[in-house]
Parts: structure tokens; C-alpha cells; sequence
């Protein structure tokens, strides 16, 4: 008789949570996060700056070379030279001696440096040469003559024996004169071997080298150096400041003033207006003014900043303009019956109305809206929305 097999340890448990198979569902949501998370990173990264619209931007500017107080007008500059020069060599040849250095004082007429000068003895002694022979001829053609004019007394020779020893005299007398110009070039180049101090100042640098080519023009390339030395007479120090066209005629010849260095914060010198430019600088709306510098100082350098306070010498109260903010006309926006600009602000912009002003040539003044350093958009292009991401592009 035959038993049945037992079969129920084959049998598969569907309901059994083992730990294994939750593992593997976890693994599986967990790649899916980390592509999600990757896809929106890649969007970011690539996707959506192609998105950004390219714009050109301008920065908006506010003129004010200066400001007004009770005490009077104050304005930025530089210390400068009046008097100052790049002296270079009047002829071409090689730096052969260099006898100052940074700081020198030299007076009118001092040695600054010497050119090697060889061939320029040798143009010399060459010009002395020819300029003596056709001296020698001179005076043999002039010998020649007196005893042809005897001659001619006496019926011994022709008239045109005579003219040609008159003729030959003359000649040698043009070359004698034209050998003695020649003389004098070879001994002026020679001369100009020594290059010497135009006026009497400091050395503020040394622009070549001994064994460097110099020369009056840069007809060398970058090989030939065109100034030896760069010199200034510091007793001629002045400030030169741009100042706000609005207060110019609150400024006049011989104004006092006060100056004070960047460098020295907590010490004035005493100046006065030496000039005030005749013209005006269209971009800035400024004025250049000239301030001499009374207390002379050698602490004062040039090219250092300064500020100087144009005394207020009247008692009444000093008028202040309003200060002025300008934008590319290009950058402004007609619509709606008003005016506005695109303003950029964390790589997105948006729509500000502004009050116009004045125009002058390509920049237009902003009354309201602006106060100047913001970036805005030039010539938006159409269907541009607040929020828009937008790039600067560089044309």
C-alpha cells in the first residue's frame, strides 16, 4: 500500500515581510529621490541660465564734481606739477653715462646723462677737414685772381680768363660757407651728446637705462627709448579738481582755499585759485580749476589725492544745486503716458518709472526714481517682464 507524499513544506508563504524585500523596495525610492534632486540640479545649472535674457546694461551715473556746505565748496583732484617734463636725448645713440637718480635735484644746465659719441667726433673732425681744404682752394683761386686782374691791365690775358678766376673765387667762397654750416651741425650734435636739465627741478623718474637706445621719436619700435628721465619743478605744485558746473560761478581767480591731502588727513595747506579753465567737460558737467599751493611742503608729492574747500568769503547763505543723475537716453522707456527704466537688481529686473529732465547729447537727467549706481538695461528689447532673469552682455 503506497503513502502520499507530504507536500505542504513547499508550499510559498505570499504574506511573509521578510526584511529583504523591503530593502530593496527603500534602495529603489531612494535612486529615484537622488535622480529627481539631480534632473532639477542640471536644470538650474544648465537649463535655466540659456533661459536669462541677454541685455546691455549701463550704470547709471550722478554728476557732482564737488559739494556745497556753509563753509563753502569742496572738490576732489590730484596734486600735479606745473612745470614738469620728459627730457629725452636730441639725437639717436646708445646711453653711455646716467649721472641722476630717482629724487635728484638738478639746476638749469646740469648733466643729466651722455650718449656714446664717437661717430659724432668723427662727423666733427671730418666737417673741419673739408671745411680746411676748400679753404686751402680759397685762397689759392683768390691768389689766381689778383694776377689775372694784373694781367688784364697789362692786355696779357682774355676778359674771360678774368671772369673765370672771378667765377672760381666765388664758388669756393659758397662751399667755404656751406663747409662751415656742416661744421657747425657735426658740433651741435656733438654738444647734444650731453643732455642736460631744461629748468631747474627734481628727478621724479628714471625712464631708460645705461646701454639702452634712446632717441628724440620711438623710431626704434619698443627697442629705442624716447625719454631719459621724467623731471618736475615741485616749488610749481598746484591741485587740479573738477567741480560741479552748478557752483562755477561761485568760484574766481585768487579765491582762498583749503587743502588737504589724502595722505595727511589731519593737516591743511593754504592755497588760492590760480585759474579756472575756460571750457567745461560735456560727460561730467565739470569744470576744471587750478589751485596753487601756498605752504610749500616736502611731504606734497605729485599725483597725491587732495581735497580742497573753496572758502565761502560772502555772508549770505551758499546755494546748493541739486545733485544730478544721468542715464543713457537708450536705457529709457515711453509707455502708458509715463517714463521708466529697467532696473537690474540680482540678475532680474524690473520696471521703475522715472521724472526726466535735461538731455545732453546721448544722457538724459533723472529728477526722481534713480540715485545713482544702479544698473538698468539699455535699449530693452520687446516683451521684457518684471522678475525676467537677464545677463549683461559686453557689446
Amino acid at each position: 500500500m503506497s503513502t502520499t507524499p507530504d507536500l505542504s513544506s513547499l508550499r510559498i508563504q505570499r504574506d511573509d515581510d521578510s526584511p529583504r524585500g523591503g530593502s530593496g523596495r527603500g534602495r529603489l525610492i531612494a535612486i529615484a529621490i537622488v535622480l529627481a534632486l539631480g534632473a532639477v540640479a542640471a536644470w538650474f545649472l544648465l537649463i535655466a541660465p540659456r533661459q536669462a535674457i541677454a541685455v546691455k546694461t549701463a550704470s547709471v551715473s550722478a554728476t557732482g564734481g564737488g559739494s556745497a556746505t556753509s563753509a563753502g565748496i569742496t572738490a576732489n583732484g590730484y596734486v600735479v606739477a606745473r612745470t614738469r617734463a620728459s627730457v629725452s636725448a636730441k639725437i639717436l645713440g646708445r646711453l653711455a653715462t646716467l649721472a641722476v637718480h630717482e629724487g635728484s635735484f638738478l639746476r638749469k644746465g646740469e648733466v643729466i646723462a651722455t650718449i656714446e659719441d664717437n661717430d659724432y667726433r668723427a662727423a666733427l673732425a671730418a666737417a673741419h677737414g673739408a671745411e680746411g681744404q676748400v679753404a686751402v682752394e680759397l685762397t689759392q683761386a683768390k691768389r689766381d685772381l689778383a694776377r689775372a686782374e694784373e694781367l688784364r691791365k697789362g692786355n696779357l690775358n682774355s676778359t674771360s680768363d678774368l671772369e673765370n678766376a672771378q667765377t672760381h673765387v666765388q664758388s669756393l667762397e659758397a662751399q667755404l660757407e656751406g663747409m662751415h654750416g656742416q661744421t657747425e651741425l657735426a658740433r651741435a650734435n656733438l654738444s647734444n651728446a650731453r643732455v642736460v636739465a631744461p629748468f631747474d627741478g627734481t628727478v621724479l623718474r628714471k625712464d631708460a637705462e645705461v646701454g639702452e637706445i634712446v632717441a628724440p621719436s620711438s623710431a626704434g619700435g619698443g627697442l629705442t627709448r624716447t625719454a631719459i628721465v621724467t623731471m618736475a619743478d615741485l616749488t610749481t605744485l598746484e591741485v587740479e579738481v573738477d567741480v560741479n558746473e552748478a557752483y562755477i560761478a561761485q568760484i574766481r581767480g585768487d579765491q582762498k582755499a583749503a587743502i588737504t591731502l589724502d595722505a595727511y588727513p589731519d593737516t591743511s595747506f593754504r592755497g588760492k585759485v590760480r585759474q579756472v579753465v575756460p571750457t567745461a567737460d560735456r560727460q561730467k558737467a565739470t569744470v576744471q580749476v587750478k589751485v596753487s599751493i601756498l605752504d610749500h611742503d616736502p611731504r606734497i608729492l605729485p599725483e597725491m589725492g587732495a581735497k580742497v574747500l573753496f572758502e565761502n568769503e560772502s555772508h549770505g547763505a551758499l546755494h546748493v544745486a541739486a545733485r544730478r543723475v544721468l542715464v543713457p537716453v537708450a536705457a529709457v522707456v515711453q509707455g502708458g503716458g509715463r517714463s521708466s527704466v529697467w532696473v537690474i537688481e540680482n540678475g532680474r529686473v524690473s520696471a521703475r518709472s522715472v521724472e526726466l529732465g535735461d538731455t545732453r547729447d546721448d544722457q538724459v537727467e533723472i529728477r526722481s526714481g534713480l540715485a545713482g549706481g544702479e544698473s538698468v538695461v539699455v535699449a530693452p528689447p520687446a516683451g521684457l517682464k518684471n522678475g525676467a532673469r537677464v545677463r549683461a552682455t559686453s557689446g
